[in-house]
């Protein structure tokens, strides 16, 4: 990697104050810091520099995506050869189904990418400030809950929309209280429903006479329990969006970001907390079949269990106190169940829950924080402490 570091330290003059292109300083600086950890230090104190940066962290995110991602590739193709001949087990044809899924999710990820970063070098470039990272992981996102047959210039539109109003008007990655993959979902839900609802868009191109329904879908019509069964759901062999169908698949991924000490263990565990206590309070006082179903099929249907590990922990967005991480886990969780079941017109209640939660998370925030002062306080006054 020598020769990189050399090509770029000649490249660089051309880019800063006096050069050429010191206009297009942001792009150069993305690229540069991408592949190197930035030289910067700084001028007073005593600080750790450490190598893991915020580029370096959000590629680990990306690797922690990678067997969710794979799969639903896979699972894009099989499920599309299924729907033509029913009779097909998962493995066979696994090289048909993988290629076809290929087709199918590499043009959604490369206009996400495409679209996101060029809004991202464009802001940059305006603003003279360093490219924000933390689209190298709202890229991927963004194309991993979205259906397999989700139009393009959809991906395109709702890309952009994410971006700039759910960031850059904001002022940013760090600044923006609402996910952005999330918003980009939420904008297509809203303003195309028919592309992010219905049986026939989860299975791309299927045949005709082929049903397609989700297990969310049975369930809003009123099923005693999904067709699929329950560990077919839990292994991924499922229609659904890109990434959220297998469950094995994301657990894996959430495991790396624990190991790893990205992600908040405490956030992931509460959110499953909060569903399975609204699952059983449906159990208890539930009337309908949506109801009664055991609460921890929730965890494997729709996009529970993606959301829990790669949604709601987003540290941008989510609560940052310790007991804050607690009540906002839970609250997603109940949420999302409360969502699904009471109100049938909004199936994937994760979504909803999520977003909804972000809003409110500097909220509680601000109680968790306001509550410790005064109980600290109030120890102050009992230990005799006196007003200065």
């Amino acid at each position: 990697m020598k020769w990189v570091r050399n090509l770029l330290d000649n490249m660089k003059p051309n880019f800063q104050k006096g050069g050429k292109f010191p206009w297009l300083h942001s792009t150069f600086d993305a690229f540069e810091t991408f592949a190197f950890v930035p030289k910067t230090t700084t001028t007073s104190g005593a600080h750790f520099r450490d190598a893991l940066d915020m580029k370096r962290t959000m590629t680990m995110v990306i690797l922690a995506l990678m067997p969710a991602l794979l799969f639903g590739t896979y699972n894009i193709g099989f499920q599309h050869f299924h729907s033509i001949n029913p009779e097909l087990s998962f493995f066979e044809g696994f090289w048909d189904n993988l290629w076809y899924g290929v087709i199918k999710i590499l043009p959604i990820i490369v206009v996400s990418y495409v679209v996101g970063l060029s809004i991202e070098f464009g802001f940059a470039q305006w603003r003279k400030h360093d490219v924000n990272e933390g689209f190298l992981v709202t890229g991927m996102l963004i194309p991993m809950v979205m259906p397999p047959d989700v139009p393009l210039w959809q991906v395109a539109l709702a890309t952009a929309f994410a971006v700039v109003i759910g960031k850059e008007v904001f002022g940013g990655t760090g600044m923006n209280f609402l996910n952005p993959a999330l918003l980009a979902r939420a904008f297509l839900f809203f303003a195309f429903p028919s592309s992010m609802s219905g049986d026939n868009v989860w299975i791309a191109e299927k045949a005709d006479a082929f049903s397609g329904a989700t297990p969310l879908a049975e369930m809003m019509v009123g099923a005693n329990l999904p067709s699929t069964s329950f560990w077919d759901m839990f292994l991924g062999i499922m229609p659904g969006s890109i990434g959220e169908t297998s469950s094995i698949a994301i657990l894996l991924g959430a495991a790396f970001l624990l190991i790893t000490g990205i992600g908040s263990w405490r956030i992931t565990l509460s959110v499953f907390i909060g569903g399975a206590l609204m699952g059983l309070t449906f159990n208890l006082f539930g009337s309908n079949p949506y109801t009664q179903i055991p609460f921890y099929y929730h965890y494997v249907m729709g996009g529970f269990m993606f959301g829990a590990v790669f949604m709601a922990t987003d540290p941008v967005t989510a609560a940052q106190t310790n007991r804050g991480k607690w009540i906002y886990g839970i609250l997603i969780g109940a949420m999302a169940v409360l969502i699904r079941v009471v109100n049938p017109a909004y199936p994937e209640g994760m979504m909803l829950a999520i977003l909804l939660l972000n809003v409110f998370a500097p909220l509680i925030d601000y109680y968790v924080v306001d509550a410790n002062i005064r109980k600290r306080v109030k120890r102050w006054k009992i230990k005799g402490g006196q007003n200065v």
